[in-house]
């Protein structure tokens, strides 16, 4: 039944969520404001989940495998889906920022210069903080200084 009730509430999701914002109304309005927030919103509810899953699945996969390499194939199994898990809480963090630049009005506009990120970027990376231009530039100082 469950299993139902959630079906039924993706399909109204995806129905009433046709939604994309668009370069043709003004930059971050209500609407584009509240499809970014459902989006973070949704994003950090899947790690969460994938995360309660994983610390289920470790908790009950405690064999004990007779054979040596198959205990170190599960150690190392588990210690790559740990890894995965330390950098989506790092993500979460991300996330909880970005949704704390909503609730303040800064989101969209770039850390740097104050300019808006394009709606394609945040779209495709929701938690971005600087625009294109102003990540290049940083990646390309980034790079400068690690040849030093």
């Amino acid at each position: 039944m469950q299993a139902f009730a959630s079906a039924i509430e993706t399909l109204d999701s995806t129905a009433t969520d046709d939604y994309r914002p668009s370069d043709d109304e003004p930059f971050m309005n209500t609407r584009q404001i509240e499809y970014f927030r459902k989006k973070l919103m949704k994003w950090k509810d899947d790690i969460l989940r994938e995360s309660r899953e994983t610390l289920t699945n470790l908790q009950t996969a405690t064999e004990n495998h007779p054979d040596v390499a198959d205990r170190a194939s599960s150690e190392t199994d588990k210690a790559i889906e740990l890894r995965a898990r330390d950098r989506q809480r790092k993500l979460i963090s991300k996330i909880d920022s970005a949704l704390r630049r909503i609730e303040e009005g800064s989101y969209g506009y770039c850390e740097e210069t104050g300019e808006p990120i394009g709606l394609a970027r945040l779209d495709a990376r929701p938690i971005a903080t600087l625009s294109l231009e102003a990540q290049e530039r940083h990646e390309r100082r980034e790079r400068v200084h690690r040849d030093d």
